[in-house]
């Protein structure tokens, strides 16, 4: 007689950067290794991967493509499913901001870790009086490869935004990014000045991303301090 098969319970969240809602199942055991072992790895290329993967796998809902969603969305669907799997909450070890040094053990709810967003954020970046440029959010693969660093106005730079580009559009007419090369986009990228650079660089500055604050007490000291825990990264105990 073949042994009973376990019925794998189901749940469901609201993504946050478009308000659709999914269904989605906690990881198996065997899903749990693969990203332990990347974890172990310390690649952090390695732990996207595995983390897109599990979520490939856990989410039920048709129709997601986990390449195309914007970062903040993977994050808060993988804190989810992870709370689903294994626990309410992370145990996390924080480095005490007043002496930089001291360690202290604490736990984060997963529950409270929400999606932050900026009033001051904005798609749309006013190139001059008659041309618009509408950004989308930029894929984990592209985060992760390329960590947005701005510094220095690098070739790495302009190709990061040139795969932001929604489109471009002005009262009379619109360009589809997905009708443009990817060298042509660039190309246009090139082409702006440093003013037009840092509204873009707002952009990315300020787009939602999980965060959690949580106030520690240096045992040494007895300073309390408040630590700001933003990106995935930082709620991996």
């Amino acid at each position: 007689m073949p042994l009973p098969k376990i019925v794998t319970p189901s749940y469901e969240l609201t993504l946050p950067s478009n308000g659709k809602k999914i269904s989605y199942r906690p990881f198996l055991v065997k899903e749990e290794k693969i990203l332990i072992l990347a974890i172990e790895s310390n690649s952090l290329k390695q732990i996207s991967r595995a983390i897109k993967d599990i979520l490939k796998n856990c989410i039920l809902t048709k129709g997601v493509k986990v390449d195309e969603l914007p970062t903040f969305d993977i994050e808060y669907l993988f804190l989810n499913i992870r709370a689903r799997s294994i626990g309410e909450s992370i145990e996390l070890v924080i480095t005490c901001p007043d002496d930089n040094e001291t360690k202290v053990n604490t736990s984060i709810y997963i529950d409270e870790i929400e999606v932050k967003t900026n009033d001051e954020h904005n798609p749309d970046i006013k190139i001059d009086d008659t041309y618009t440029m509408r950004m989308k959010y930029p894929s984990l693969d592209e985060f992760i490869d390329e960590n947005f660093n701005f510094d220095g106005q690098s070739d790495n730079s302009f190709e990061i935004i040139a795969s932001c580009i929604d489109m471009v559009f002005s009262e009379e007419e619109a360009w589809d990014a997905k009708d443009c090369t990817k060298k042509e986009l660039t190309e246009f990228v090139e082409q702006l000045n440093s003013a037009q650079f840092k509204e873009i660089e707002q952009f990315f500055e300020t787009m939602p991303q999980i965060s959690h604050d949580i106030e520690v007490q240096n045992p040494k000291t007895k300073v309390k301090s408040t630590v700001k825990l933003e990106g995935l990264a930082s709620f991996f105990g």
